[in-house]
């Protein structure tokens, strides 16, 4: 896997996938940015949020529960000295769906955890926390 990044101007950035797709990451004005993207930690939310839900739609699929959605929301933590690396990270797993089991999610979220989320396993085994929950929401 490979990705460029470009410095624009200022502190705006633009990286590049190996896969054609490219985003534009940008500071806050506090750094001379000028907001036009996220910030590059945020970014490591973004991919951590994006892998662990696809672990969890693909997990689910497969046990054959009716998903009709799956919202990922993250909270993290950082350090109050330089580097502000993240300390804790937490995950909450909105699954919306036709009568999806909890015992279901639950191992879901487990499997995408501790066995199937590169993103999750490598910032855990740099010494972050953290941690997940869900809740399930029946479709309408």
């Amino acid at each position: 896997m490979q990705t460029s990044v470009h410095w624009l101007e200022n502190v705006a950035f633009e990286a590049k996938s190996e896969s054609g797709h490219s985003v534009v990451m940008d500071g806050s004005a506090e750094y001379g940015g000028e907001n036009r993207g996220p910030r590059p930690m945020e970014l490591i939310l973004m991919g951590l949020g994006g892998c662990a839900s696809f672990d969890i739609v693909t997990i689910l699929k497969k046990s054959r529960q009716d998903v009709t959605g799956v919202v990922c929301e993250l909270k993290a933590e950082r350090a109050n000295t330089i580097p502000a690396v993240f300390t804790k990270i937490h995950l909450h797993f909105i699954v919306t769906g036709n009568a999806v089991k909890a015992k279901q999610v639950e191992k879901a979220v487990e499997l995408s955890a501790e066995k199937y989320c590169s993103a999750s396993k490598m910032l855990s085994d740099g010494g972050i926390e953290i941690t997940h929950d869900f809740e399930i929401v029946e479709a309408a």
